[in-house]
């Protein structure tokens, strides 16, 4: 009786131990998506970023193009709010083929910042944009990382695979980048996503 009671207590405190191990290692509000592991936080610039919503960019219907996070200083569903509020603001974005070359990234950056956005202000910031386009000069192949993060009074700053490539800092041309994914205009997809609907 004694050796069996032992027994059960060595096994319980062997699961317990299991358990807390493993809550340690895997933070419940992380999420894995496509493959990728996004963080429930991230420190940019000095600030405790919360991820806000994933998405998934595909072109073609059947072709994954990227898994991105969007991460806010201060979470929210709503659209306005993540595009116009002063908080630090970043996406994490993971290329899942090897088909997403520099010639069709800058093209459909230029062609999505038209499309969701209103010509007045296309016309207004034509030189932000081509600049920003011309930073996407390299082919992302799977496994490439896109990041980019703007902390206000500091401007929208890109960086393709560990590697800054500049900063605009105009307020305007940032909220019409927030404006290309997550506006009424945007990918009904990604919307939902970055938003978490």
């Amino acid at each position: 009786m004694v050796k069996k009671t032992i027994f059960l207590m060595v096994v319980s405190i062997f699961i317990m131990s299991s358990i807390m191990s493993s809550a340690v290692c895997t933070h419940a509000a992380d999420i894995k998506f496509h493959g990728i592991n996004f963080p429930e936080h991230r420190i940019i610039d000095g600030k405790t970023l919360t991820l806000n919503g994933v998405a998934l960019r595909k072109a073609m219907i059947f072709i994954k193009v990227f898994a991105g996070g969007f991460y806010l200083e201060h979470p929210t569903k709503n659209a306005k709010q993540a595009i116009e509020s002063e908080q630090v603001k970043y996406y994490d974005l993971h290329y899942l083929t090897n088909l997403a070359t520099a010639k069709k990234i800058q093209k459909g950056f230029i062609d999505e910042m038209e499309k969701t956005n209103p010509p007045a202000l296309v016309k207004k910031h034509r030189a932000e944009i081509k600049q920003y386009a011309d930073w996407l000069n390299q082919d992302m192949k799977e496994g490439s990382v896109s990041e980019s993060i703007y902390v206000p009074g500091k401007g929208l700053t890109l960086i393709l695979n560990g590697v800054v490539k500049g900063t605009i800092k105009d307020k305007e041309f940032a909220r019409m980048y927030y404006t290309y994914s997550l506006g009424k205009k945007a990918d009904k997809k990604l919307r939902k996503g970055y938003l978490g609907l």
